[in-house]
């Protein structure tokens, strides 16, 4: 399952029949759904991805709109598909390390530069009545809450499908299942129905900062973006926390909800605690989906031990409730 790795021959005969001539042309890792490769032309120095679907590489054109000093996105300069039936983008390369790989060192300098990242997510304006599935163009309007049920079952309408039977065979995920199931639709009706913008995948290789760890040198990949609560983005760090050292020293909710402009929202900290283990909870059951899919089976058994701790810890003390 997730990419198809190409060949560099494949990669080099596609890009020559691009404009300018391609050099240093170099794999490079990170990517779970695409396989992509940097090369220069032209004097710059560029990207192009292969992937399954080329809505995943409009999403990325359209979340050009939110670029920021805090919150930069790659210039995406073409997308299409290819005469093979892939889909391609070619987007200008931004350099640095992998936000989970900043060391426990840097978490001094990590925590802020998270902080602000989060930030200038809530801070994009939002579109009330805009669609939670904000870059799909047939996307009904739908509701947030609606979203978050609808994570909970397994659908064949998605690409990712087919693992509820894995799970309910296993007698300890079947009930951890369960749990997480009833937990998440008793603290659904706490969270609401904002239309902040989530990008929804901060981790796994989404996320480049410069390597003092002061910047955020990219944000990738938004075709888990929605339009949600802004905490789903905080739970995300918090959920995954446990698997990344730096990003557990760095802890950038507390700094989230000292931010002076969510302080002074009227509403934006109402049931703060719940929403956000709500939304860890969330988290952590799809990936369990995902990793039936996948086929990992360490990442599933330690994706489930994470899961059954933070059902087991309830939400978190946290100030503005």
């Amino acid at each position: 399952m997730g990419v198809e790795e190409l060949r560099q021959q494949e990669v080099e005969a596609f890009l020559a029949g691009r404009p300018g001539t391609a050099e240093d042309l170099e794999p490079l890792s990170g990517g779970a759904w695409s396989s992509a490769w940097a090369y220069r032309a032209g004097g710059e120095e560029l990207v192009v991805r292969f992937g399954q679907e080329v809505a995943w590489y409009e999403a990325d054109r359209m979340a050009m709109a939110f670029d920021g000093p805090d919150l930069p996105v790659p210039e995406v300069r073409e997308v299409g598909t290819t005469t093979s039936g892939r889909a391609y983008a070619i987007s200008v390369r931004h350099h640095g390390r992998f936000l989970e790989d900043t060391p426990v060192k840097l978490a001094d300098a990590t925590g802020p530069t998270l902080t602000r990242l989060l930030v200038a997510l809530y801070q994009a304006p939002a579109r009330p009545g805009s669609p939670v599935l904000w870059h799909q163009p047939d996307a009904s309007a739908g509701s947030w809450r609606e979203f978050l049920l609808a994570g909970l079952v397994d659908d064949p309408e998605k690409l990712v499908h087919g693992w509820s039977a894995a799970l309910a065979r296993d007698r300890k995920l079947a009930a951890l299942s369960a749990a997480v199931t009833e937990r998440v639709s008793a603290l659904v009706d706490a969270c609401p129905e904002r239309r902040d913008l989530v990008h929804g995948d901060l981790l796994h290789g989404n996320v480049l900062v410069s390597p003092d760890a002061h910047r955020v040198e990219a944000v990738l990949s938004w075709k888990c973006s929605v339009r949600g609560d802004f905490l789903f983005d905080a739970a995300w760090c918090s959920f995954w926390a446990s698997f990344h050292p730096g990003i557990a020293a760095a802890d950038p909710l507390p700094g989230l909800l000292r931010e002076p402009s969510v302080q002074a929202e009227r509403g934006a900290l109402v049931d703060v605690a719940a929403r956000h283990h709500c939304y860890e909870l969330h988290i952590g059951f799809t990936h369990l989906g995902w990793n039936v899919w996948t086929g990992n089976q360490a990442a599933l058994a330690a994706t489930a031990l994470r899961l059954a701790e933070v059902l087991e810890r309830g939400p978190l003390t946290l100030t503005g409730d």
